[in-house]
Formats: C-alpha cells, sequence, structure tokens
C-alpha cells in the first residue's frame, strides 16, 4: 500500500459508526456519520494555500482530498455535527510508503496540523499528529473495498496518557 492507492481507495460516501471512550471524563459513546471524501487538484487554491502556509513545494504533494462529514452522538441527542478538512499528503522522496499529511483542520484540535504518516506490513495506514495540547494516533486499514476500520487514540501532549479510545467501522454507501 502507498499513498496513492490509499487515498484512491477512499473517495466516496462512507457511512460511518464509531465508539467512543473518553477515559479522562469515563463517558462512552456513539457517533454514526456520513464521510464524504473527494479528490482535489494539485493546484486547486486551497492546497496551494496550505502548501504555503506550511513551506511545501506544491508539486511534490500527492493526491490531495478533502473529507467532508456530518452526523449524530448519543451523548448530545439530537444535536448533529458537521466539519471539513483538506488533506494533503506529501511523500518522502525515497519512501512511497512514508510522508506527511498537511490538514487545514486536525483532529484532536481544531488547528492546522501536520501529521507523519507510514504503512505497516499489512497495509495499515498510520497517522501520527502533535497537537498544542495533544498527539493524536490514528489507523485505517480496508477489510475489502467497501469497508474500512479506523481506530483512533487522543493523548497526553507527552503521548505519556490516553484520553479518548475509538473505533470506527466505516461501510462505502
Amino acid at each position: 500500500m502507498d499513498i496513492t492507492k490509499f487515498v484512491e481507495n477512499s473517495l466516496g460516501q462512507w457511512r460511518s459508526q464509531r465508539s467512543s471512550h473518553n477515559l479522562a471524563l469515563t463517558y462512552f459513546e456513539q457517533v454514526t456519520s456520513t464521510i464524504d471524501i473527494v479528490p482535489l487538484a494539485k493546484d486547486d487554491s486551497k492546497v496551494i494555500d496550505l502548501c504555503k502556509s506550511n513551506e511545501i513545494d506544491p508539486q511534490m504533494v500527492s493526491h490531495p482530498f478533502r473529507m467532508s462529514w456530518e452526523g449524530e452522538s448519543d451523548w448530545d441527542e439530537g444535536e448533529t455535527f458537521e466539519g471539513t478538512t483538506i488533506l494533503v499528503p506529501v511523500p518522502e522522496p525515497d519512501n512511497p510508503q512514508a510522508g506527511r499529511l498537511l490538514r487545514d483542520q486536525g483532529y484532536a484540535e481544531t488547528i492546522p496540523a501536520i501529521g507523519k504518516y507510514h504503512f505497516s506490513e499489512d497495509g495499515t495506514f498510520v497517522l501520527l499528529t502533535a497537537y498544542d495540547r495533544a498527539a493524536a494516533e490514528e489507523k485505517i486499514w480496508f477489510v475489502n473495498p467497501n469497508l474500512r476500520m479506523r481506530v483512533s487514540l487522543i493523548k497526553t501532549s507527552g503521548g505519556s496518557g490516553v484520553l479518548t479510545a475509538s473505533f470506527s467501522s466505516e461501510i462505502r454507501s
């Protein structure tokens, strides 16, 4: 697996069911959402802006995409949430199995972020992102072309404690 294949496999609309444990506040949450992943051109103005703000040559990027989501949680019954983010993979020139992932909005904190990704031997996408007050570790793998799994950990900024652990199953619509 490399970033090209991973992004191509991820494009489309996904129905997601996420179970999340907030270990710090000791609550359990169920979230259902719809996730749309669409490709962006390398010369899209938002891709160029994200590259410039991170001092990255836009020619170095591979398969940028936008991810949008909307859903609801059993924790805030009746309340819905939505969001969108631009993601720009920047593979290492000498290693197609690893690189950086630029985001205009992060996962653990809603600030721009740069994560480091790699693919494990079994093809799992592993993303590690350090934020101001936390760190995130995400793993995504495909069971088949229309079913993918995602595990996310939100850790303390030093990485020594786990604040939130979640598991998602995502089915292509």
